[in-house]
């Protein structure tokens, strides 16, 4: 039997919870799972509908954890047939007692730590002494060790993806209608914080409706920088090339998606926030578009530079803007769709989790 304790965990949404929610479905068709996870809201329905065990913690959030520690560590005393506890941050087994098997996985910025301080120590008290660190990608498990990490417990796995299901016809009409027949395409999923970086894409499209005056740019997510990107969206008089929309359903970001014709994210880093890995990316490959992601981060475990896409300095411009014309020039964007969609394969949780096994 497999234990999971996570912080993070469907129905809320984001990276994270799309991570262990394909680790737990993958690992629940290896051997009996229970997960410990965090109270979400209208999470009945949800949980009712899995063929596994959820326990959900509630309450304050400072309490919760010692509550939530306290509970495990109860049920582990008392059912001696779990074999491997799998967390999805080094927090949720700071408290937790016990000689089983503990594997917790790292994205990037929760270990982003100045080597030293509190936060630091806190880390490697737990990463150091646990049997297997996954990192979700090469640039991920680099940082670990830069910040202490014992390099012998790492090993990389990226994030997996599930098959995509083929998009009916009317979200791929809608989506088409929304994009009013413009070309070239570029599109971002992600939130809108200065980390992902959507001010640069949105000046290399100023630079870029000098060449290609029918470019649009559309933006699917939501967060603080919204306002602000609005607002230069604006200065920069590129209203009528922009296109920012929030709440949008899966089958519309997929439809949406798979009528574009680059997906771009050149992250950069932001304080201590940095992108680990970018699952996105492959969610775009999956439709056949490429990828422009940038060099800070672990975006080149999912991009293959100059097969499936570029990665740029996304501090830079001008780089942005080269990456993005080079693709363009010639339609070099759909052959690396192509590349990209292949590629796309080897991400599948049915690829992925044979990794987990070896572990396990």
């Amino acid at each position: 039997m497999n234990l999971i304790i996570t912080r993070s965990f469907p129905p809320s949404v984001g990276g994270i919870q799309n991570l262990m929610w394909g680790l737990a479905k993958s690992i629940s068709g290896l051997d009996m799972l229970k997960v410990f996870a965090d109270y979400e809201l209208n999470h009945e329905e949800f949980d009712n509908e899995v063929s596994f065990s959820i326990e959900r913690i509630g309450g304050v959030k400072f309490f919760r954890k010692f509550r939530k520690a306290y509970l495990i560590n109860n049920y582990l005393k008392k059912n001696k047939h779990v074999k491997n506890i799998i967390a999805d941050h080094w927090k949720s087994l700071e408290h937790i007692q016990s000689n089983k098997k503990k594997i917790c996985l790292i994205h990037s910025k929760e270990i982003n730590h100045d080597i030293g301080s509190n936060l630091n120590k806190r880390v490697l008290n737990v990463l150091n002494n646990i049997d297997v660190i996954i990192a979700n990608s090469e640039f991920t498990k680099n940082l670990a060790i830069d910040k202490g990490a014992k390099p012998e417990l790492i090993k990389v796995i990226n994030p997996g993806v599930d098959p995509v299901d083929q998009i009916e016809e009317r979200h791929l009409e809608k989506a088409e209608n929304m994009l009013q027949n413009r070309s070239p395409r570029l599109i971002t999923v992600s939130r809108y914080d200065k980390r992902k970086n959507h001010a640069k894409t949105l000046m290399a499209v100023r630079n870029l409706k000098q060449i290609f005056p029918k470019i649009i740019y559309t933006c699917i997510g939501y967060g603080e920088e919204e306002n602000n990107l609005k607002r230069l969206t604006r200065e920069l008089m590129i209203d009528d090339h922009v296109l920012f929309l929030n709440n949008v359903n899966k089958n519309l970001k997929d439809a949406l998606i798979s009528k574009s014709d680059i997906f771009i994210m050149p992250s950069v880093i932001f304080k201590k926030s940095v992108e680990g890995f970018g699952i996105v990316f492959i969610e775009a490959a999956q439709h056949g578009v490429t990828s422009i992601g940038g060099r800070d981060g672990g975006a080149a475990d999912a991009i293959v530079h100059e097969k499936t896409g570029l990665i740029c300095d996304g501090n830079s411009l001008e780089n942005i803007y080269d990456s993005i014309n080079n693709l363009l020039a010639n339609k070099k964007y759909k052959e690396f769709g192509i590349a990209a969609k292949e590629n796309s394969k080897n991400f599948l949780w049915s690829n992925i989790i044979e990794k987990y096994k070896r572990i396990l």
